[in-house]
């Protein structure tokens, strides 16, 4: 098994997870937070994803998805089109809005074209330097791993909130 082997099957897992967690979501619970100061699943969905485009479009040199085939206008959100949800405050995340529908396509959008990269990938490629701003410096391996970590943080996240919300575990929640 290759690298480009272990990173296919790591982005089929994060897409999986994501399926798990819209598939048959009531559209009410995408924008339910646990607290005030909470992500939704629709925020961390839409993060997670916009991450992922953000980052393998940079290494892969090529658009985002997200400007390329049109979602920025489909999702509509009062942000800026770059604005990927790092360090979104509490107000931001509320305007994150979204259909379980919409998410899901996103993200296959993504997925699809992040596997595409992936898999044509040979080892000496994975060496490759993409960030020179941390010591040692990031390759393309350890950048492509890092937004697998933080793509499973945030799925897993989702779908404990999900599980919260279908136990009626939340207050107010229907």
């Amino acid at each position: 098994m290759t690298g480009a082997d272990v990173l296919d099957d790591s982005f089929g897992r994060i897409r999986d997870i994501v399926h798990r967690v819209v598939d048959g979501l009531k559209p009410d619970h995408v924008g339910v937070r646990l607290d005030p100061e909470a992500n939704s699943i629709g925020w961390l969905l839409w993060h997670l994803t916009r991450i992922q485009d953000d980052h393998v479009a940079a290494v892969a040199e090529t658009e985002q998805v997200w400007t390329s085939a049109g979602w920025a206008g489909r999702f509509d959100l009062p942000l800026d089109v770059s604005d990927t949800g790092y360090g979104h405050t509490a107000q931001q995340v509320a305007v994150v809005t979204s259909t379980p529908t919409m998410l899901r396509e996103y993200h296959d959008a993504v997925c699809d074209r992040t596997l595409e990269f992936v898999r044509q990938l040979t080892e000496a490629a994975m060496e490759r330097v993409v960030d020179t701003r941390w010591d040692p410096p990031v390759t393309l391996g350890i950048r492509l791993v890092s937004v697998v970590a933080d793509d499973l943080q945030h799925a897993g996240q989702a779908a404990y909130i999900r599980g919260i919300l279908e136990r009626g575990a939340h207050r107010g929640s229907t």
